[in-house]
């Protein structure tokens, strides 16, 4: 008896230790888009305790901030950067709950207890311990383990979107903190030339050459230079605090973002760009999201394998004094529940990823083409108004200053032709920082610097 014991806890252990195949834990990250890549990134170190959760302390630049800069200090201290860090270590603890096997079950059983008669009392008892095991057939446990590590590999693939997601927001949030800088400049500008002409209709009317109603009129347009002023200093304040929020600060406290914006860039073609797709890691991460499908269909399969339970034990019989060894073995009978509708839902699931993949290569196609159009427009836009238009405007502007103080144009044609040389130059401000921002999207989208396309 004691050897038909040892054989089945041997057999018990067998099972047990033949679904023991190595496996992993860790997410296998992805080697990250050309974009940013030599940038370092918040990552969740292994050996940082759980019970800390505070970001790495840095300090943040007080004279003129660089784009270089504020792209470091987001990707080491973006908050929400650091929750996606933290997602993959979840799904990487899920991965290890995965592998672990069912646990035994002890049983105790008391039979032929306080009846009548010579049953009465604990004289007839008999005592059964027993010890079973639940035994996973058609390999469930590795099928569960392949789904928690590819469901790990994609919050991996999680965390780099986030990382081009941050370079991009922080890169566009930069753009406006340069924009407004500049209009803050130009709305200056602005208000001085309307105070100069304000002095000079001054002594105008002081001569008697001109209505004083004039005078009015150009204080009333100093005024509104000044509240224009006022604004654009109000947005600067607004888009250098959106940047700051980027690393995680509430207080800007650099002077001012350094850089400017221009259109050097040579844009490269359109086909160039959509070869590059494969590289966005919304696409890429398919790969890895079909396998998962896959494995779960998998899976679902093995479950309809019904799983044995096999237990041992031992039974005093209290009224021979004597020991016997009990053996069980259960199995589930699968005449109605075969796991048909989860194996069903899974295979839909996977076909229904063909199609997911396809309209997310689809959406980021059109993206890359409106972004490229966005891109192109703005361009032409800029490069117009840069050699044409702005030129134009500035040589009018000079002489009909210069011919209203000589009495060779009048108030309006003044008023005129300072609006549109100002509102030519905020137009090419605009034109720059909507290049500069379709630039970043583009770059998002294929996962590169466009400057390093030849």
């Amino acid at each position: 008896m004691q050897l038909k014991a040892s054989l089945l806890f041997g057999i018990t252990a067998i099972f047990l230790f033949s679904n023991c195949a190595g496996y992993r834990t860790a997410a296998n990250y992805p080697e990250p888009r050309p974009l940013g890549k030599d940038y370092k990134t918040y990552h969740l170190a292994s050996e940082i305790s759980k019970e800390d959760t505070s970001l790495l302390q840095f300090e943040e630049p007080k004279g003129i901030l660089t784009l270089s800069q504020a792209l470091s200090l987001a990707l080491l201290n973006n908050p929400e950067l650091a929750a996606f860090s933290w997602e993959v270590r979840a799904r990487e603890a899920r991965t290890l709950q995965a592998s672990l096997p069912p646990n035994p079950e002890i049983a105790v059983e008391l039979e032929n207890v306080g009846g009548s008669g010579e049953a009465g009392g604990f004289a007839q008892t008999e005592t059964t311990v027993g010890l079973s095991q639940l035994i996973e057939l058609g390999g469930k446990r590795q099928k569960r383990i392949r789904i928690a590590a590819l469901e790990s590999d994609l919050a991996a693939w999680d965390y780099e979107i986030k990382r081009l997601d941050v370079l991009t927001q922080v890169t566009q949030s930069f753009v406006n903190v340069i924009s407004a800088q500049e209009r803050v400049t130009l709305n200056t500008e602005l208000v001085r030339v309307a105070q100069e002409f304000m002095n000079s209709v001054s002594l105008r009317v002081q001569a008697g050459a001109t209505s004083p109603a004039e005078e009015s009129r150009a204080r009333v347009a100093l005024s509104n230079a000044r509240i224009q002023l006022d604004r654009t200093q109000r947005e600067l304040d607004g888009s250098q605090k959106r940047l700051t929020a980027m690393w995680g600060s509430s207080t800007p406290v650099f002077e001012k973002a350094g850089g400017q914006l221009d259109t050097s860039l040579k844009i490269p073609k359109f086909d160039q760009l959509l070869t590059l797709i494969s590289q966005n890691p919304e696409v890429a991460r398919w790969t890895v999201d079909m396998q998962r499908r896959a494995a779960v269909l998998s899976l679902a399969k093995a479950q309809r394998i019904p799983d044995p339970s096999i237990g041992t034990g031992v039974r005093r019989l209290n009224e021979s004094d004597d020991n016997a060894f009990v053996v069980g073995l259960s199995v589930p009978v699968p005449i109605f529940n075969r796991n048909q509708g989860t194996t069903e839902t899974a295979r839909m699931r996977l076909n229904q990823g063909d199609w997911e993949r396809q309209a997310t290569e689809l959406r980021i196609n059109t993206l890359i083409a409106e972004s490229y159009q966005r891109l192109s427009t703005a361009f032409i836009e800029a490069t117009t108004l840069q050699s044409s238009v702005l030129p134009e405007a500035q040589n009018a502007f000079d002489t009909i200053n210069e011919g209203y103080k000589l009495g060779k144009f009048g108030f309006l044609e003044v008023l005129d032709a300072q609006r549109t040389l100002f509102d030519s130059r905020s137009q090419y401000l605009l034109s720059l920082a909507e290049y500069q921002k379709a630039k970043a999207d583009l770059e998002r989208l294929i996962g590169q610097s466009l400057d390093t396309i030849q």
